[in-house]
């Protein structure tokens, strides 16, 4: 009787657990995120991310972040079927209606209206975000009798990239807002401190003032994630180094937060910054890099993220790409170019 209910024991475990043994475990590499995770693994995270995150919610550190030699549970593989009656693997995020056009003040009264002429960037959503603002003007350079504040040109170039996006079906959200600048085209833009983060203040303190940016990002991120199958956060910034070190546009990646995307998206910003180089100052060169950085903003930002540095804003050469407004609109138009690169 024993040895007829060990069997039966056995058989039912069979036909029972089968789930159970499908659920694979395996231990995070070093600077790995959930969703590099999740690929090397061979599971799509746009997918299977909030799945991994239920299975191991009492696992993970602060922002989900992966602990090192921590055991994690990877989702099993999941199917549906097509009408052709297929198994398919990928769970497609619903289509969202093109819109032909938009409307954002923020642009200014001319330019407040948006043309979406392409649907490029469709299924998409950016967060867009200027350095500084607020109570801290950033770096500041001078050219004659006019300075020129970092988070100033840094938020016209931060506009001009979020039109652009919007332009091609992207949805942006722009985090650092002034309600009265817009886009302009004027060579030395007027400081101010009316800047807020979607309409509350900056703080002066810096921890709290970057803190902020990064939680309206990722408030508004754990519902974008759910409507949008790329989503990417973009921190525009300019440097301040000696007045003679002549820089190009250089990037930087998360060492934490998903760091082989943030790695792939700057990495792709960066080499068609080349190819427009390359074909506009041929004989120039292009000397911009990519490097890994733990800025506070890469590694408390939930989305993949990139950090941008437009030049040296005390250099002469450099504070051209700034002043003169067409060199801020091809800035921006590359960047948006890049997120393109990235998305395909």
């Amino acid at each position: 009787m024993k040895h007829k209910l060990c069997l039966l024991l056995f058989f039912g475990f069979l036909f029972v657990a089968p789930g159970l043994w499908a659920q694979q475990k395996a231990t995070p590499k070093a600077g790995e995120g959930i969703s590099s995770f999740l690929l090397r693994h061979n599971r799509n995270p746009k997918k299977y991310y909030n799945d991994f995150v239920e299975l191991n919610k009492a696992k993970l550190g602060k922002n989900r972040e992966l602990k090192l030699g921590v055991m994690y549970l990877i989702p099993s593989v999941k199917k549906s079927t097509s009408s052709k009656g297929e198994a398919k693997t990928e769970a497609a995020v619903p289509k969202r209606p093109l819109r032909s056009e938009v409307n954002e003040p923020l642009f200014g009264k001319w330019l407040a209206n948006v043309k979406v002429t392409s649907n490029r960037l469709a299924g998409t959503c950016f967060y867009v975000v200027s350095g500084h603002g607020g109570p801290d003007p950033g770096a500041i350079g001078r050219v004659g009798k006019h300075e020129l504040h970092e988070d100033e040109y840094a938020y016209d170039i931060a506009l001009r990239l979020a039109r652009n996006l919007m332009q091609e079906g992207a949805e942006v959200r722009i985090i650092i807002q002034d309600a009265k600048d817009g886009i302009r085209d004027d060579a030395y833009l007027s400081n101010s401190k009316r800047e807020t983060c979607m309409g509350d203040p900056i703080p002066l303190n810096q921890v709290q003032r970057l803190q902020q940016r990064c939680d309206k990002i990722n408030a508004h991120y754990r519902k974008d994630r759910k409507n949008y199958r790329y989503c990417r956060a973009i921190f525009i910034h300019v440097d301040s180094r000696s007045k003679g070190k002549q820089t190009d546009v250089f990037f930087y990646h998360s060492n934490r937060n998903r760091k082989v995307e943030s790695k792939r998206l700057a990495n792709n910003m960066k080499d068609l910054f080349e190819s427009k180089y390359g074909k506009h100052q041929p004989n120039r060169g292009f000397s911009g890099t990519v490097s890994g950085r733990n800025l506070y903003v890469l590694s408390h930002t939930t989305p993949v993220s990139v950090f941008v540095e437009l030049g040296n804003i005390q250099n002469t050469f450099d504070q051209r790409r700034l002043v003169i407004p067409s060199n801020r609109q091809a800035l921006a138009k590359w960047l948006m170019e890049g997120f393109i690169k990235d998305y395909k």
